[in-house]
């Protein structure tokens, strides 16, 4: 399934259609992405759309570069200066 976003002005005017088509994000999550360019009085736009659906990420997923739960250890070792590891 693919999805068509029509882009219009506030006027109705279409400046463009954007498609998104089916993805799963990295966190787990699923849903539909595309990308595009759109021009409006004369000026050139980069244009994503991004749909996520609902309660698809998985239980027990942090996100990407989030912080881990204080329980869990570091996946790297400390370090102080010069790179020496410090307890």
């Amino acid at each position: 399934m693919i999805v068509n976003a029509d882009l219009k002005l506030s006027d109705g005017q279409s400046v463009g259609v954007v498609t998104a088509y089916a993805k799963k994000f990295r966190t787990g999550s699923v849903g539909f992405y595309g990308n595009g360019k759109a021009e409006i009085a004369g000026k050139r736009y980069q244009v994503q759309v991004q749909l996520v659906e609902i309660g698809t990420k998985p239980v027990g997923e942090t996100e990407p570069g989030s912080p881990k739960p204080e329980n869990e250890p570091s996946e790297q070792p400390k370090t102080g200066r010069r790179g020496a590891k410090t307890s």
